[in-house]
């Protein structure tokens, strides 16, 4: 994880003036503890939906006594429709963690207002890269790495919605494939019928959606970018704010789109290694063997959702509501997801090579 220099805080810290004392006292009762002493060690990167805090919890009796590097992570100054909460990615991160994964270790969530003023949770430190960019560099591919990053995923995939402590989540659906296209068509409103790439795109969602399946606990942005890596093995696995349960493979086509390659767009496991590895690991846990044809669906999917996203964030700046360079940029990334779109559904066929819109992909190509 990356500390944000003190030059580049907020004026005003989420632990500033009482907001401390009162979250101090708070921990103290949750870890059954006489005193919590929390010392703020700087704002952590990654923090455009959730606000990052790396945060030292100094116990003081109790069965956490003693000295714990965490993160509290609040919500930030505004939520998407695609994120959950504070509260229920806790009661995702402490399965996921149950479950064997490599998530964080989830200690502590609030929902009362009285303490810091947002739903907060505090969740063990993690060490670490997580930058795309970064991970992307070797000159090497990181088989072992993808294949880890598969295996861990198929641990996740083996929550079911009948897994106890899971009923803060929305309902599992019965078709994951209609809820989602219904879901991509409320969040891009006209825009989905006025741009014509976004349209094709939900119209081919729906002519190809795959029957209903296995519904399981999804993390919806497994990529690259979320997980941190030190010495070259996976460390961690972060930013829980979007899971639900949907369609074991649209984590994999997630995984895989061309959007979380990075430097390498040509390593199709996010910009790390083959498909062939990351698959190779997934079915090592998961239980359930990778249909290419569903992962590809979800592709098409990923890029959508991704656009969903990065038109919602640029208006939380447009609309002043929240203004920001990074949401700024976000919604101006709208036509490279959708010629990365485009460039995926000419790979598989859904879109003819001899039309006008593949004919000018393969000169850009």
């Amino acid at each position: 994880m990356h500390v944000v220099s003190a030059s580049d805080q907020p004026p005003r810290s989420l632990l500033a003036d009482d907001n401390r004392g009162r979250l101090e006292g708070w921990l103290a009762g949750q870890a059954g503890a006489s005193r919590v002493t929390v010392t703020e060690d700087g704002r952590l990167g990654g923090g455009a939906i959730s606000l990052n805090l790396a945060v030292t919890l100094d116990i003081d009796g109790g069965p956490l006594a003693g000295r714990h590097a965490c993160v509290l992570r609040a919500e930030g100054g505004g939520r998407i429709s695609a994120s959950i909460g504070k509260l229920r990615e806790f009661v995702v991160l402490r399965a996921a963690f149950a479950a064997g994964v490599a998530a964080p270790e989830p200690l502590f969530a609030c929902d009362d207002p009285a303490v810091l003023g947002p739903d907060f949770y505090i969740m063990r430190r993690a060490e670490g890269l997580g930058a795309g960019h970064a991970i992307t560099r070797s000159e090497a591919p990181q088989a072992d790495l993808a294949r880890e990053l598969g295996r861990q995923l198929g641990r996740l995939h083996r929550v079911t919605p009948d897994t106890p402590g899971l009923d803060r989540l929305a309902e599992a659906p019965e078709c994951p494939a209609q809820e989602t296209l219904a879901q991509f068509r409320a969040w891009l409103g006209d825009l989905g019928r006025r741009d014509p790439v976004l349209a094709w795109g939900l119209r081919w969602m729906e002519v190809n959606a795959p029957l209903p399946g296995a519904v399981v606990l999804c993390h919806r942005d497994f990529r690259t970018g979320n997980y941190l890596v030190k010495d070259g093995a996976l460390t961690a696995i972060l930013d829980w704010e979007f899971a639900g349960f949907s369609d074991p493979m649209e984590d994999l086509g997630w995984f895989c789109a061309r959007s979380w390659r990075f430097r390498r767009p040509d390593r199709e496991a996010g910009g790390i290694a083959d498909r062939a590895d990351f698959y190779a690991g997934y079915e090592e846990t998961s239980g359930r063997r990778v249909d290419p044809a569903r992962v590809a669906y979800w592709e098409t999917a990923a890029y959508l959702r991704w656009a969903a996203i990065a038109v919602e964030q640029g208006r939380r700046h447009t609309s002043g509501a929240e203004p920001s360079l990074e949401l700024a940029l976000t919604g101006r990334m709208l036509p490279e997801i959708e010629m990365d779109m485009l460039r995926h559904l000419r790979s598989i066929g859904g879109l003819s090579a001899t039309s006008a819109v593949g004919s000018a992909i393969d000169k850009v190509a």
